[in-house]
């Protein structure tokens, strides 16, 4: 009977330990992210694969330099493993603001804040304000053109 009890204990802990370990698992980082999101039925050009490990153990880019709540405010306090949200779970529509829209509200004399805010709805308008803008600001800062700000620097020829 002892012994009965001694490996159902033992089986319950084993179980508990592998549970926990799920539950504080968080999000594996990839090295690599391909930026293929599935809300895209098709993509127009090569699909960016972003060096998350590069940017940041290289450059020394911290989590909230690109991950925000949903207030734009840094999320400063991520470390690797924490769970986020991806991109388009805040900024829900797939692609980029369409141009008539955008010349639409210009002609109802929308402000540029509240153009910009129409914007961020659209998913790959937030990724490209998010990269390009930290691009053109580290050009700036530093005097270079390192890192780069146009298409076909960051998405690759299909094919």
């Amino acid at each position: 009977m002892g012994k009965k009890i001694f490996i159902l204990l033992a089986a319950v802990c084993v179980a508990i330990m592998f549970a926990a370990g799920s539950i504080n698992a968080g999000t594996a980082v990839q090295d690599v992210i391909k930026m293929d999101h599935k809300a895209y039925s098709e993509h127009t050009k090569g699909i960016v694969e972003f060096s998350h490990k590069k940017h940041h153990e290289e450059y020394k880019i911290g989590c909230g330099d690109c991950h925000h709540d949903d207030k734009g405010k840094p999320l400063n306090d991520l470390k690797a493993g924490d769970d986020v949200k991806g991109c388009i779970e805040c900024h829900k529509i797939p692609g980029q603001m369409p141009g008539d829209l955008k010349k639409e509200l210009k002609a109802q004399k929308a402000s540029k804040e509240e153009i910009a805010a129409k914007e961020m709805e659209y998913h790959a308008e937030a990724i490209h304000e998010n990269c390009i803008g930290c691009h053109k600001e580290y050009n700036k800062k530093n005097k270079t053109k390192a890192a780069p700000q146009t298409c076909t620097n960051c998405h690759p020829k299909e094919k």
